[in-house]
């Protein structure tokens, strides 16, 4: 495919933009795209898993975490890292800062992993009693839950799960 610009040279940037609703696609060669301002070309790479955490961290989509102010900056008690330096640099210094930095942290981790609680994959083989307990804990939390609401009859088929699920696991 050549250039849509000069019609010489092979495409190797093609851009697709979406405006209200409206798709348009560009295919330009490197210099074209450098002329027209759409993209620049960097010999070092750019992108690195920091500047994507403290690009989410310092979003302006209204997903951002509360700003500290300097003089009620927390740090990190055991390397000193204060807390907007973690949102610059999108890294902490050791594992203290995510205990110091606990619930300033847990919006973004849920909006990163879908969860604040890392659970890792399970082995298909071996990982029968793992899932099991799994199921038993989030089972026991939606017992809580139901207790809470006042919904009795359907803690009482919850806890009966539970029973059938600890019977098997023995």
């Amino acid at each position: 495919m050549l250039c849509e610009e000069c019609k010489k040279r092979p495409a190797s940037v093609h851009l697709t933009k979406i405006v209200n609703n409206q798709r348009s696609e560009l295919h330009l060669c490197e210099e074209c795209a450098r002329k027209k301002g759409e993209i620049h070309f960097t010999f070092e790479p750019s992108f690195s898993i920091n500047n994507l955490l403290a690009g989410l961290l310092n979003s302006e989509t209204g997903y951002s975490l509360p700003v500290s102010h300097p003089e009620a900056d927390d740090r990190c008690p055991n390397c000193g890292l204060r807390y907007s330096d973690f949102r610059q640099i999108g890294r902490v210094g050791c594992s203290e800062c995510y205990r110091e930095f606990a619930a300033k942290m847990q919006p973004l981790l849920r909006r990163i992993h879908g969860s604040s609680k890392h659970l890792g994959k399970v082995p298909r083989r071996s990982g029968k009693k793992m899932l099991r307990r799994r199921e038993i804990d989030r089972l026991r939390e939606e017992l809580a839950e139901c207790v809470q609401r006042e919904e009795y009859e359907r803690a009482a088929q919850i806890r009966d799960k539970i029973k059938g699920l600890e019977r098997g696991s023995d």
